[in-house]
């Protein structure tokens, strides 16, 4: 068994049509821009909130996804925001330096904790200087970036994965060859620390070390942020034999367990997610990944069908961020089948984020769990974009 039918829910049998996507993302905007607090931001979604300090600022789930989600719609010529983002993003900034997020964690956090791309201040400042760019906003993140050269999360949320993809959109902005020094000074540390099996060990939150196999926290999202800044066709060769060892596949179809060597399931899950799981390795790995494997672990995506209620629509474990892995079987086959596929799991989230935003009274203001992010997915599937937003496309 590749992953419980339980829960996922089929597909809608609303048909795609793009004016109707359109003014859903639309909606989605409009009601971000009308419970904007210029001094508070935006309110949290419960689960979002856990152990943290309110208002959320960071751009995994707080206020900086959020603007960069608008900012990011409104360049792409999708949707128009009235929300000033500049001075939203140097509020979070400012709150950030006050309180940050995960103050209430305690003291299991990745050290330095600031250094984090999507908890942390980095992710924060990329945003606040794309949208009012300043020498002292650029010095701060170039601290951040150097500061986490031997964090020992080795993964992409909290280690030096996350400020590779930082140091390299900032190289890409600016120009300035600090930036590439200071990628090369990272990936140089973290290919170092790499294991004989081509893995690497992950240390999160006092658990004990393991190693783990997708983007969020594992190996495809590293090898991506070390392919992003430079060709090396002998790591992305070998990972991809890595990944084809480590594939469960059953009648054409396939998955990845969460760690490495273990088995699907875990804490009673099998996971077909961005996260974790087929949908995740297939959109970060497609650029090297056996080509029947990409396809086995898409198929699986398309025949597993929407996540329930207890995932959502959201990217990193929900429809949107399923939807992904079939943009990538689009891009790398050009088979239209693969885009209408995807369309048909953006109508369904759409339809979802809509359902939750009727049943709450509002919507889910965040970037990776909520409707900025099923946004934009719409928006990536009316481009036929398979860009996975933060890790794979700032502009």
């Amino acid at each position: 068994m590749l992953y419980r039918a339980e829960a996922f829910e089929p597909l809608t049998d609303e048909p795609w049509d793009e004016g109707r996507v359109r003014l859903a993302i639309a909606a989605i905007v409009a009601d971000t821009d009308e419970v904007f607090d210029p001094v508070g931001l935006w309110p949290a979604n419960e689960w979002d909130a856990w152990q943290s300090e309110l208002p959320l600022k960071d751009l995994y789930c707080g206020a900086a996804g959020v603007i960069w989600a608008l900012d990011a719609l409104r360049r792409r010529g999708h949707a128009e925001t009235r929300t000033d983002l500049a001075a939203a993003a140097m509020r979070a900034l400012e709150l950030y330096h006050e309180s940050p997020d995960l103050a209430g964690m305690g003291e299991d956090l990745p050290e330095p904790a600031a250094s984090s791309l999507y908890c942390g201040e980095v992710g924060i400042l990329l945003v606040a200087w794309r949208l009012a760019p300043s020498a002292e906003l650029a010095d701060t993140l170039f601290e951040r970036v150097r500061e986490n050269v031997a964090n020992e999360a080795e993964e992409l949320m909290w280690g030096s994965p996350g400020t590779l993809v930082a140091a390299h959109v900032m190289h890409g902005w600016t120009g300035e060859d600090r930036w590439l020094e200071a990628w090369r000074e990272s990936a140089e540390a973290l290919r170092s620390r790499r294991d004989p099996n081509g893995l690497w060990t992950q240390r999160l939150y006092g658990a004990d070390p393991r190693q783990i196999v997708g983007p969020a926290h594992g190996l495809v999202g590293i090898v991506f942020a070390l392919l992003q800044g430079e060709d090396d066709e002998q790591l992305a060769r070998e990972t991809a034999a890595v990944l084809a060892s480590e594939a469960v596949v059953e009648d054409g179809l396939a998955n990845w367990p969460a760690v490495a060597g273990g088995p699907l399931e875990r804490n009673d899950q099998i996971r077909v997610q961005w996260c974790h799981g087929a949908a995740g390795v297939v959109s970060t790995a497609a650029a090297y990944l056996d080509e029947e494997l990409l396809l086995g672990g898409a198929e699986l995506v398309w025949r597993a069908g929407a996540h329930g209620p207890e995932k959502g629509a959201g990217l990193c474990h929900g429809t949107a961020g399923n939807g992904y892995a079939l943009l990538a079987a689009f891009e790398h086959t050009g088979d239209e089948r693969w885009l209408e596929r995807a369309r048909r799991f953006a109508v369904h989230a759409l339809a979802q984020a809509a359902g939750e935003r009727s049943e709450a009274g509002r919507g889910r203001y965040s970037l990776l769990t909520g409707d900025l992010g099923v946004a934009l997915y719409a928006a990536s599937c009316l481009d036929g974009d398979s860009r996975f937003p933060v890790l794979d496309g700032w502009d």
